[in-house]
């Protein structure tokens, strides 16, 4: 039996900041009080916060196919030191994640390598290439905890409709990347002043809104359970409300990058400031912002990307896309709360609750009986970030050098601790 003790207890679903202690009970949260705490073998969390682990959804772990980049093993090590509890690996590896042959492949090699818990999805087409869906049964039997096709867009509407149809009857989950794919093939930033003075391709907010309202359509249509893993722009949040108020069972989420840092900051055209969609507008970041903090966007994730050097020295338009963030996503999203636009139980809400609930796991939570999941914190500690301490393979952030908060002391999963600092 484990006590900690002293603790800032950060609740997402009760939404409260408490000074308190929690019990642990084997692998599983027994008791949670803030009086005086029952015997036992204590940790002394010194006013320090605890919160559940965070539930990372969209990772992308580079097995197989291109292992030099990240393994299982340096994810897991990333995950841990960034109080990420639970990894939900995407399936846009350099062999897509689309038979049972291949979900087995990885399930064993993360249940070998990793020291924290990874949950897999399933591409929603045969090689994501838009044409033929994935066996979403057999994918579902064998682990699969949802189908995407990630930044590849299904833009035949008839294979669309068909896979959402066929998923709706299993119960599967389907998540979306919602952009026109012709409108943003080729961009490399947001249509703008900005871009237009440094001569980069670009592509329009509304690429974004015509690619949410085509599979809000098809969601109308087939009744099927949506989750748009990154909406970043305020003209596409209308759309999203409307939806929800007409009781469709659709959630989206947002990145951390496009939460914190705006187009702007790709400067002179650096290129670890490259992501998909592409960075946006001050106003839209903001406007994000405001709808994780109402609770219309429910998920705040990393959307880890690794890439080697030889992928990131390259001229900005030519340069791949993306960014490491398991080990920064709470640093980062630690300047919201500093900022002021976001509490803390806010946050583990969206980084927490919500993706765990989404998914249909029992971790993300402090209540009794849930899963032992936590990671412990101090939200104030200064550093400066320096990539090459990351654990991750690729040290492609755009953090490097940056002036953060927020330190990871140690991270607990089922009650077993995996990362001390």
């Amino acid at each position: 039996m484990t006590i900690f003790t002293n603790a800032r207890l950060i609740d997402p679903e009760a939404q409260t900041d408490t000074l308190g202690w929690l019990r642990l009970d084997g692998n599983v949260i027994a008791e949670t009080g803030t009086g005086t705490p029952p015997e036992g073998a204590h940790v002394d969390c010194a006013g320090k916060c605890l919160a559940p682990g965070i539930v990372d959804l969209g990772v992308k772990v580079s097995e197989p196919g291109e292992r030099h980049k990240e393994s299982f093993a340096s994810a897991g090590r990333a995950a841990a030191a960034g109080g990420v509890t639970t990894i939900v690996t995407r399936p846009d590896t350099l062999n897509a994640i689309d038979t049972p042959e291949v979900l087995e492949f990885v399930q064993r090699r993360a249940a070998s390598d990793a020291i924290v818990k990874v949950k897999h999805m399933s591409a929603l087409t045969k090689g994501r290439e838009g044409r033929e869906m994935v066996e979403i049964g057999f994918m579902r039997d064998a682990g699969a905890v949802a189908f995407t096709d990630c930044d590849h867009v299904v833009a035949d509407t008839k294979v669309l409709q068909r896979a959402l149809t066929y998923a709706k009857s299993c119960g599967a989950l389907v998540i979306g990347h919602p952009q026109d794919p012709c409108l943003s093939k080729g961009a490399s930033a947001t249509s703008g002043k900005f871009a237009a003075l440094r001569g980069l391709p670009a592509v329009s907010p509304m690429a974004e809104r015509m690619g949410l309202d085509r599979d809000l359509a098809m969601i109308e249509m087939t009744g099927a359970s949506y989750h748009f893993d990154q909406i970043t722009t305020s003209r596409a949040l209308p759309a999203l409300e409307r939806a929800k108020q007409n009781g469709f069972d659709v959630t989206a989420g947002v990145s951390i990058h496009h939460l914190t840092l705006n187009e702007l900051d790709v400067g002179d055209y650096r290129t670890f400031f490259k992501v998909k969609p592409p960075l946006r507008s001050e106003e839209d970041r903001l406007a994000m912002v405001g709808a994780v903090a109402s609770g219309l966007v429910d998920v705040i994730s990393s959307m880890h990307t690794p890439q080697d050097e030889e992928s990131k020295r390259l001229p900005f338009e030519e340069a791949a896309s993306g960014a490491v963030a398991l080990e920064t996503l709470l640093p980062a999203a630690l300047r919201l709360y500093h900022a002021g636009q976001l509490t803390l139980p806010e946050l583990f809400r969206a980084m927490s609750l919500n993706p765990a609930k989404r998914l249909g796991l029992e971790t993300g939570r402090l209540s009794e009986g849930a899963p032992a999941d936590l990671v412990l914190f101090d939200a104030d500690a200064p550093f400066v970030l320096d990539r090459f301490t990351l654990r991750s393979k690729s040290k492609n952030t755009p953090f490097d050098g940056a002036r953060m908060q927020g330190i990871v002391k140690g991270t607990w999963v089922d009650g077993q601790r995996v990362f001390e600092a």
